[in-house]
C-alpha cells in the first residue's frame, strides 16, 4: 500500500505500526519530494498505466497497490531542485493521475476530499444527513450579518476555510461574537456566522470506513464562556470514549457514503439537553491525540481498513469508501 504524507507526520507512523506488524508492505512518500527523492514511471498498456513509484530507493507497482491513504501529502514538486508552478501542475498531473487508474482503494479519494474540504457544502450535507447543524450565515453584506445576529444574539465567528490546526499562522479560533459588533468587517471577506452551542461537552467522533470512534471531552463549568474553540482552551479535561447514539451513528454514515469518503474526523457540540450539534468534518483531521488519551484502537483500524481486498472491479463508491453502492 501507499501513503502519500509528509516526513514528519508522526499520526500516520502510529497506523504504519500496525501495518508493518501484519506483514502488509508499505511505501510512504511524500509528493513535494518528485523529481528529487521520489520519481515515478509508467506505460500506457492496454487500456491502463503499468509502470512504478519510487521513493528513497523503495519501489512500488501500480498494478499491485491494494490502497492509497491521502494523508496529508505535500504540493506536488515542492522540493525540486528548481521548483516553480509549471512543475508543480506537471507532477501533480503525473501522480494523482497515474494512481487515479490504479484500482487501489482511496483513503480519502482527492475528488472527494477536495470537495469535502468546503463547510458550506459540509453543512447542507450533514442537514440532510440527518445531522442537527446550528443556524448559520455566510456572508459579506454588513446588514445580513446586523440582521443575523438580532435572530440570534449569541453568535461565534470561524473562518469558511479549514485550516489545520498545527499550522499557527493560518489558524484562527472560533471566537465568540461580542455584543454591539456593527459588522462593518464583513464586507472586506465572507464571514461565517454561527448560533452558539452553550455545551456541555466536545465530541470528536473518528469514523474509518463502517467503524464510528466516539470520543467526549466535559466542558470546565469554571471555564472561560467566551473560549469557545476546544484547539484553544486551557482544560485538563480529559477525552474519554462514549458510545454514539444509533439514530447520529446512521446519519454519519449516510453523510460518509454521500461525500464518497472514507474517513472522516467529526467535530460535535453536546449541548444541555445530550443533542450534538454538527460543527464539521475534517477529511484528514487529526486522531492521535483522541487515540493517546482513550486508548481507541484507531491506528489499527486504519491500519485494518488498509489492508482490505486489493485492486478489483469496485464501483465508484467502493474505490472511496471501501464497500459496494447500494
Amino acid at each position: 500500500m501507499l501513503i502519500l504524507t509528509s516526513q514528519e507526520d508522526v499520526t500516520a507512523d502510529m497506523v504504519v505500526v500496525h501495518l508493518n506488524a501484519s506483514g502488509v508492505p508499505v511505501v510512504r512518500l511524500d509528493p513535494a519530494d518528485l523529481t528529487g527523492t521520489v520519481a515515478l514511471s509508467a506505460e500506457y498498456v492496454h487500456g491502463a498505466f503499468r509502470g512504478h513509484l519510487s521513493s528513497a530507493g523503495r519501489l512500488v507497482s501500480l498494478e499491485s497497490l491494494r490502497s492509497v491513504w491521502v494523508r496529508r501529502p505535500g504540493t506536488a514538486a515542492a522540493r525540486a531542485p528548481e521548483p516553480s508552478a509549471w512543475l508543480t501542475e506537471e507532477a501533480s498531473q503525473a501522480l494523482y493521475g497515474m494512481l487515479r487508474g490504479s484500482g487501489a482503494r482511496w483513503m480519502n479519494h482527492p475528488d472527494a476530499a477536495r470537495r469535502a474540504r468546503h463547510k458550506p457544502w459540509q453543512l447542507r450535507l450533514a442537514q440532510s444527513s440527518g445531522l442537527p447543524v446550528p443556524a448559520t450565515l455566510i456572508t459579506t453584506f454588513p446588514q445580513a450579518a446586523r440582521d443575523f445576529a438580532e435572530r440570534y444574539p449569541d453568535l461565534v465567528v470561524k473562518p469558511v476555510s479549514g485550516a489545520h490546526p498545527q499550522d499557527p499562522p493560518r489558524a484562527v479560533p472560533t471566537t465568540r461574537v461580542p455584543p454591539g459588533v456593527d459588522f462593518a468587517a464583513v464586507a472586506y471577506g465572507p464571514t461565517l456566522l454561527q448560533r452558539r452551542v452553550a455545551k456541555r461537552a466536545d465530541i470528536r467522533l473518528t469514523a474509518v470506513g463502517d467503524r464510528l470512534l466516539a470520543a467526549r471531552k466535559a466542558t470546565a463549568p469554571d471555564g472561560d464562556p467566551d473560549v469557545v474553540d476546544v484547539r484553544f482552551a486551557p482544560s485538563t479535561a480529559p477525552w474519554h470514549p462514549v458510545d454514539v447514539p444509533p439514530r447520529l451513528a446512521e446519519a454519519v454514515r449516510t453523510y460518509l457514503r454521500e461525500a464518497e469518503l472514507a474517513y472522516g474526523a467529526f467535530d460535535f457540540a453536546e449541548d444541555a439537553d445530550g443533542t450534538w450539534w454538527f460543527l464539521e468534518c475534517n477529511q484528514s483531521g487529526q486522531f492521535g491525540f483522541v487515540e493517546v488519551e482513550t486508548g481507541q484502537p484507531i491506528s489499527r483500524t486504519i491500519a485494518e481498513w488498509l489492508a482490505g481486498p486489493g485492486p478489483q472491479h469496485h464501483s465508484r463508491h467502493a474505490d472511496c469508501c471501501g464497500s459496494a453502492a447500494p
